[in-house]
């Protein structure tokens, strides 16, 4: 019966990737690492550098195997890990993901000098008073005046929008892109629900709330309607 292979090696247009099978023992898999890579003394190829991927499918490997692993390929002097890939993640990752899928709803006034943050979307209800800030990883939607700073997307997410029902910011910020509010807007006025978000010359627009259904289809699930 042939034995099964507990690490291939395939080449692709990049480089090399290595397939780790996560139905052995790590000691297994090192061993067999060694063995395939002792079968090509002078590396792989010619003299130039070959990046190297690395596929650990459902095994989970901790940085300290990761930098074995990692050191174990480098000694072939022409191979260069570019990087792990896994199915799994740690408990830290799996936590900052559904931190950052949640919505934090909070009822507040944000007054000058107080920062807000959070790592998903945020539904302030209440309002954001000049010299306050809002900041969000995901959207932010405020039941109330948003009249000092609004940050969404912060950590590059140029997707994420602003909604406020009283849109009368000092300062919009979507990513790593900045608008203020257009002269135009009448501060003591009251104003229909708005939004902003990036359009396609990279400039923040605010507009009615009604186009965010066209322009952000994904941004609700809710399928009812017309």
């Amino acid at each position: 019966m042939k034995k099964k292979q507990n690490v291939i090696i395939k080449g692709t247009k990049e480089g090399l990737t290595l397939h780790l099978s996560d139905l052995c023992s790590y000691n297994e898999l090192k061993e067999e690492l060694f063995e395939k890579l002792t079968l090509h003394p002078n590396g792989y190829g010619d003299d130039h550098h070959i990046s190297v991927r690395i596929q650990s499918d459902n095994r989970f490997l901790t940085e300290s195997q990761e930098q074995e692993i990692k050191d174990l390929v480098e000694k072939k002097s022409n191979l260069v890990v570019e990087g792990f890939t896994s199915n799994v993640i740690t408990k830290k990752e799996a936590k900052r993901w559904k931190e950052e899928g949640e919505i934090a709803s909070i009822a507040a006034i944000i007054r000058s000098g107080q920062i807000l943050e959070v790592p998903g979307d945020l539904l302030l209800v209440g309002d954001v008073n000049p010299g306050g800030i809002v900041r969000a990883n995901g959207n932010i939607f405020i039941m109330g005046a948003l009249k000092g700073i609004a940050h969404a997307g912060y950590q590059g997410n140029t997707n994420a929008v602003i909604v406020a029902s009283s849109m009368t910011p000092s300062q919009l910020r979507i990513a790593k892109y900045m608008n203020r509010a257009p002269d135009y807007y009448d501060k003591e006025g009251q104003r229909e629900m708005e939004c902003a978000y990036i359009d396609e010359s990279e400039q923040i627009v605010i507009d009615r709330l009604q186009v965010l259904r066209q322009l952000r289809p994904n941004i609700t699930r809710f399928k009812g309607g017309r």
